[in-house]
Parts: C-alpha cells; sequence; structure tokens
C-alpha cells in the first residue's frame, strides 16, 4: 500500500524521531544517562588552564602565542584539532597539530567515559546529532574553541619539502585558538576565488601561516599519492532545510582547506602509531586491508581499457584513478564509489609491540592509529591516554588483551552508527523522492551481494535498493531504473532496474 505523502509534517521533527528509533535498534544510546549527568554536573571548568595539572605542570609547555587555528565545518562546535607552521632551516618545515586534551576530563571508567565507550563515536543524522560526549564538554570544556586557553597533546612534525616526515616529538601544552576558520571560505581564498576570511584578516601573519600550510600539505599528500594512495572523490549529500521541512540536497565536495587538514591528520596519526611502538606500547590501528575482489577492480579498469596486475597494487590503482579523473571528471565519484565499496570497510586492530599491522591500503600507509578526534570518536580517546602515559614514562593504560577486545566493538559500533546515519539520510531522500514514483533515472551499481543489489542515482544524490531486475549487474554498472516505492519511516528507497525496450 503506498504511503500518504509526509506534505504537512515537519520533516525535521520527524527525521528526530527516526534517528532516535534508529539509535535503540541499533543498540546504541542516543540519551545520557542520570549517571552522567550528574557526573557532569560536577565539571566546571577546563582541565589545566592556569597552570595547575595534577602535579604535572612542568611537563606542559605553553605555547599559547603561536598563530593556531582551527579549520573545520561552518557549524562546527566541537573542535578537536588546532594547527600551525613554521619555516626552519633546510628548507623543512615545523606542523604542530594541537589534539584536545579529552583525557583530562574525561577518566577512563567514569560515567561519562562508559557512555562514549558504549557508542564509541558521534552519530551525525540529518536533524539530530548524538555527540560521543555530552556537549558541555565536546562544544566548550574539551574544545580547542576560539580564544580559549586549553590543554591539548601536540604533535610536533618536521616535513621536508618532498612531503617526508624528518623528525617528530609529541608533548603537552596549553594553546589558544587565533581564529575559527570554515573550510569553505578558507579554501575560496586559497583557490583565488573568494575575499580573505575576516578571521584571518584580523591575525597579523595568519595568513602567511595558513599558505605555508597548504604549501607543506600538498607536498606531504604528493608523497602519499607517490606511495600508492588513492585518489578517490565521492559525492556526500546534506539535507538543506527551509524552516522545517526538507528542499534539497547538497552535495559536499573536498576542497583545498579540508585537505590540509586531512593532510596533517593522516601525518599526526602515523607518528602517534610509531612513538607508541618506539615505546613498546599496544596500540589500536586503523586498517583498510588488501581488497578481496581486486578480480572486480580489474574489470572496471578493463571497460576504461586500462590494465591492472593480477595482485593488489595501490599505486597501480592510483595511477588508473588520476587518468579517469582527468578523462571524466564528471563521472569519477561513480567509478571511486565503486572503487570504495570493492576495497571493504576500514576497520580497528590491537597491535602488540613488534607486531606489524596490515596497514592501510587505501593511504598506503602501515602505521595508522586514530588519534586527532578525541571529543568524536572513542578509539582517538584510547590513543590519547596511551600517548599520555607514555610520553610521561607511566605504564601502558590499557593491555593488549583490553585493546583487542576494545577493536573489535569499535569497529562493530562504527558500523552501527554508519547504518544509523545512512538510514536517517535515506529517510531524508524518501521525503524528497517520495513525490517522484514511477519516474525514470539513470544510476550506477554500488552493491551486489547475496544481501541485495544496490544502486546511487547520478543525478541526485541519493542510493536504494534494486528491488527488481538486478540479475546479472555487479558493482560499477551504469543502468537505468525506476524509483518504484519509499517508505520514509523505515528509511527504504527501491529501485526497478529497466530494460532498454521500456525507457
Amino acid at each position: 500500500m503506498p504511503q500518504t505523502p509526509h506534505t504537512d509534517q515537519q520533516h525535521r521533527a520527524l527525521l528526530a524521531n527516526l534517528a532516535q528509533r534508529a539509535m535503540l535498534e541499533r543498540g546504541l544510546l542516543p540519551d545520557f544517562s542520570a549517571a552522567v549527568l550528574a557526573e557532569l554536573d560536577r565539571i566546571r571548568a577546563p582541565a589545566g588552564v592556569n597552570g595547575e595539572s595534577a602535579g604535572e605542570s612542568s611537563e606542559i609547555r605553553e605555547l599559547t602565542d603561536l598563530l593556531w587555528t582551527s579549520i573545520d565545518n561552518d557549524d562546527s562546535r566541537d573542535l578537536d584539532q588546532l594547527t600551525v607552521a613554521e619555516a626552519v632551516p633546510g628548507g623543512n618545515v615545523k606542523v604542530r597539530v594541537a589534539v584536545a586534551d579529552v583525557d583530562a576530563l574525561v577518566k577512563n571508567g567514569s560515567a561519562i567515559d562508559g557512555h562514549a565507550r558504549h557508542n564509541t563515536t558521534s552519530v551525525y543524522t540529518a536533524a539530530r546529532n548524538f555527540p560521543m560526549l555530552p556537549e558541555k564538554l565536546s562544544t566548550d570544556l574539551t574544545s580547542l574553541g576560539f580564544d580559549e586557553v586549553r590543554l591539548a597533546v601536540v604533535v610536533d612534525m618536521v616535513i621536508g619539502a618532498d612531503g617526508s616526515v624528518k623528525g617528530s616529538d609529541i608533548y603537552r601544552a596549553r594553546v589558544r585558538n587565533h581564529a575559527k576558520l570554515a573550510y569553505n571560505s578558507v579554501a575560496a581564498w586559497l583557490e583565488g576565488d573568494g575575499a580573505v576570511p575576516a578571521g584571518i584578516a584580523a591575525v597579523n601573519g595568519l595568513a602567511e601561516n595558513l599558505r605555508l600550510q597548504d604549501r607543506i600539505a600538498q607536498s606531504l599528500r604528493g608523497l602519499r599519492h607517490a606511495n600508492g594512495a588513492l585518489s578517490l572523490e565521492t559525492i556526500e549529500a546534506k539535507p538543506i532545510f527551509d524552516g522545517d521541512q526538507i528542499r534539497d540536497l547538497e552535495i559536499e565536495q573536498k576542497n583545498r582547506a579540508m585537505e590540509i587538514i586531512a593532510d596533517f591528520m593522516i601525518a599526526a596519526n602515523g607518528v602517534t602509531a610509531r612513538c607508541l611502538e618506539a615505546r613498546a606500547f599496544p596500540s589500536i590501528r586503523r586498517v583498510v586491508r588488501t581488497p578481496k575482489r581486486w578480480d572486480r577492480i580489474i574489470e572496471l579498469a578493463q571497460e576504461r581499457e586500462f590494465r591492472l596486475p593480477e595482485n593488489p597494487d595501490s599505486a597501480a590503482l592510483d595511477a588508473f584513478l588520476v587518468k579517469q579523473k582527468a578523462a571524466d571528471p564528471l563521472r569519477f565519484p561513480d567509478l571511486s564509489l565503486a572503487v570504495i565499496k570493492l576495497l571493504g570497510r576500514g576497520e580497528y586492530v590491537a597491535e602488540q609491540p613488534g607486531d606489524t599491522a596490515p596497514g592501510h591500503f587505501g593511504l598506503a600507509v602501515r602505521d595508522y592509529a586514530h588519534s586527532t578526534a578525541p571529543n568524536r570518536r572513542y578509539a582517538d580517546l584510547i590513543a590519547q591516554r596511551l600517548l599520555k602515559a607514555a610520553i610521561a614514562g607511566r605504564a601502558a593504560p590499557y593491555r593488549y588483551a583490553e585493546l583487542d577486545v576494545l577493536a573489535t566493538h569499535l569497529t562493530e559500533e562504527e558500523d552501527a552508527a554508519n547504518k544509523v546515519e545512512r538510514q536517517v539520510g535515506k529517510s531524508a531522500a524518501a521525503l524528497l523522492l517520495e513525490s517522484r514514483v514511477g519516474e525514470q533515472f539513470d544510476a550506477i551499481v554500488t552493491g551486489a551481494s547475496e544481501k541485495g543489489t544496490w544502486a546511487r542515482l547520478l543525478n541526485i544524490p541519493v542510493d536504494g535498493r534494486v528491488a527488481r531486475g538486478f540479475d546479472g549487474v555487479d558493482v560499477g554498472d551504469r543502468i537505468r531504473v525506476r524509483l518504484i516505492s519509499v517508505d520514509v519511516e523505515r528509511g527504504y528507497i527501491d529501485f526497478k532496474k529497466i530494460s532498454s525496450s521500456e525507457h
């Protein structure tokens, strides 16, 4: 039976209710318990801003005068990192990444920590967000907010002109955010398409510092790609509301400012992993294994007259991707999505000192530990606790056996969170599409297994299940589909593959 269109309902409230239900169905906690709120009420101020820090003040450097800045989404308040760069002798650049010291207020074993450990990540949906930590912390007391003095763990890296890390150090410091900047306006300025943002213009020397950050980030990225990191570009859609009603899906695209942060975080995560290994500490690594469906990736390349080797080779795959982006930039995100699906998901794996983790196939790095977003990801909070113990000369706060259990839990709950976000995103898309049932669209197949076949529309950033006519199709195939039904409450969008005679 067709659904009654939701024309008279407030979309935002509907989606918020659906998000709450989806969290519960996936075993995630949508709300903070009374114990968490009671514990939160006893936290009145940020940690260590007046020079005191549990007897460790001598280990904390005073770096508030450096030109630290944050670059994030326009509406982000849970600011996890600040960055700053400095030219040093030999043509090198010192890059510092300050990561919010969340552990200073969120203690292992506390009620707040228990909630974070259960969910493992913040969940961002179309109408409501579910922060991993209470907003009093994540957007205030443990956030690196504008003009606030905060404790941080600093990853200090000397980067060569070729993009290689020449040296590194990790230490604790007090920092101050001198400018809260947004990706889009910074990118437009860097690319010559926009005026200098007011936050940059207000701070002497900041424009030059950010251009230095941009230059060295490009060097880091260039070296990674020379080593086989994959040039992937996917389409992310964000619902746009007019009041409480959805009116459109806006595509979010990568830009130069996003790449600065991504490149510095990848480098910092590598330094973190190597630091823990050097101190003989166990750790949790973020890995993307060698793709199991390499044969299908070979087929996709052959369809585009490119030959890949029989065995997985990230450098060869990146060469193919770079060529395809140049040849067909409009449809490159569709190819990227197909490759990502065939690579398989990322996962967390515990590593003992002396072990060799599988590495991250997509980034072409072996040493990689999520560590730069402790307000948003529990894996990063674990890494921070390990790092702080390592640099203080204390014993590791986690044993390998515990990290092994946590790694599995982190992977499972990340998958659950992703499913919540996708489900609510599909509900938002279904609200937009429910008046278009019966129409035909061009699409690309994004999933094909015993569990079902999925496709994404090429001209509207929406994906759904191919419920009929899916025999013989595989990931990466272009097909023509008809929208046959939507179910807003369940986040279902169903298509039928149609033959050329039905066009």
